[in-house]
Formats: structure tokens, C-alpha cells, sequence
């Protein structure tokens, strides 16, 4: 369960606030399964950062219950002057996993990532591409009660998409998940509930159809009259 209570978050520009989110209250439910939906500039990764807890709103408050996933696909987690393996370890500390389980699942992170050479590099020298995968390894490695997820399909190639969509269908059975993407038949074929994130409001919809229509309609209202 995720709350949250009269939450705002904005950036100081030049010419004033940037609005992500004005005085939003909401609650996703346990075992939802959300896709969210919003223009490019919205803010929907600060909003999942805002989830996942490694964001903080400048007002209210956001209540979690239960292990949340930190937001897959945006690979800003990682520190960049470890190397891959550093941050796969530390990943593994943080869990509290044992010393032979910590070697056992970084193996498997190398294993999943499959970035060769680079899993011992500084993650600073890799592609974007490389962080995602990396970062998607090391996710898949642990169970959380809720995944944080930001675009993620689109990441790598057709191989590792199928590998990764398989991996993340295993972890859906059991979990619920916050999903952003830009596919709309993805996100009706793994959703139930949908987030529309709007001029700085965000309003969570019983179903995945719902926001659509909604998401939709307000892109037709904001389109230039001709």
C-alpha cells in the first residue's frame, strides 16, 4: 500500500514553480496492479521516484507499507563510480543477504545483464542501455512487495526484452507493481487499475480502460484548435 496525503512536489525554474504535483491525496490499494498514464514532461518519473522513496515531496506526506522496489529503468540508484559487480554486492548488503548468498546472486545478476567486460567497470562509463540492464538484473534478483517500474520494456534487445518480460511475469504472479509506459495495449494486457497524471494532479482510476479514456480525452482537449 502506497498513501498519499495532500503531496506536492515542484522545481524551481527561472520563471517560477514547476508543478509535478498540487496537493494530491490518494491511496494505491496491496496486490494493485497500476499503469500510468501522462504527456512527456508530466513528471511521471518524479512521481515514481516519489513512490519508491528516493524523492521527497516539498509538502505532505507518503505513507508505504510493505517492501517497494526502487524505480526500475531509471537506473539513477546506482553509484556510478562503482563498478557493476560493486553495485550488485551493496544491493545484496542491503538486503541483508548472507555472504554465500550475496556470491551466489551476483552471479546471477552478471548472469541476467549480460553486459560482458563491463559488469567489472565504473557503471559511470556505461550506455544508458547498460544501467537499465544492470539495474533490472539486480531488481529481478529480490522479491518486493511492490515493483517501481519506468519504461521498462523498452530496454535492450528483442532477446532481452522476452528474457526480461518473462522474468518480471514470474514476480507479477506474487507482486504488485507501478507501471509507466507508453505502450497502451501493454498496459491493458497487465493492469488492472490506471494513474492519469495531469497539470500537476494525479487521480488513480478502478481500471486500466478508465484512465485510458480519460488520459485521452485530455490529450484531445489539449491539442491546438485549428
Amino acid at each position: 500500500m502506497i498513501h498519499l496525503e495532500h503531496v506536492s512536489k515542484y522545481y524551481a525554474t527561472p520563471s517560477g514553480r514547476h508543478w509535478v504535483l498540487n496537493d494530491v491525496t490518494l491511496t494505491i490499494p496491496d496486490e494493485a496492479r497500476v499503469g500510468v498514464l501522462g504527456p512527456n514532461g508530466a513528471g511521471k518519473s518524479t512521481l515514481m521516484r516519489l513512490f519508491a522513496g528516493v524523492d521527497a515531496p516539498n509538502k505532505g506526506k507518503i505513507i508505504r507499507a510493505g517492501s517497494i522496489s526502487w524505480p526500475m529503468g531509471l537506473a539513477k540508484s546506482m553509484h556510478g563510480s562503482l563498478t557493476g559487480k560493486e553495485n550488485a554486492r551493496f544491493a545484496c548488503h542491503i538486503q541483508g543477504l548472507t555472504r554465500d548468498e550475496i556470491k551466489t546472486t551476483v552471479v546471477g545478476i552478471q548472469k541476467f545483464a549480460d553486459i560482458g567486460k563491463y559488469f567489472n567497470m565504473p557503471v559511470r562509463t556505461y550506455s544508458s542501455g547498460m544501467r537499465a540492464r544492470l539495474n533490472f538484473a539486480i531488481a529481478m534478483a529480490f522479491d518486493f512487495d511492490c515493483y517501481i517500474i519506468d519504461e521498462l520494456t523498452a530496454v535492450g534487445d528483442k532477446i532481452f526484452r522476452q528474457k526480461s518480460a518473462a522474468a518480471f511475469h514470474g514476480k507479477r504472479e506474487k507482486s504488485s507493481f507501478i507501471k509507466v509506459s507508453h505502450n497502451i495495449n501493454e498496459l491493458k494486457k497487465e493492469c488492472n487499475m490506471g494513474l492519469v497524471l495531469f497539470n500537476a494532479k494525479a487521480v488513480l482510476y478502478p481500471s486500466i480502460e478508465e484512465a485510458i479514456e480519460v488520459y485521452e480525452e485530455y490529450l484531445n482537449e489539449d491539442k491546438p484548435k485549428k
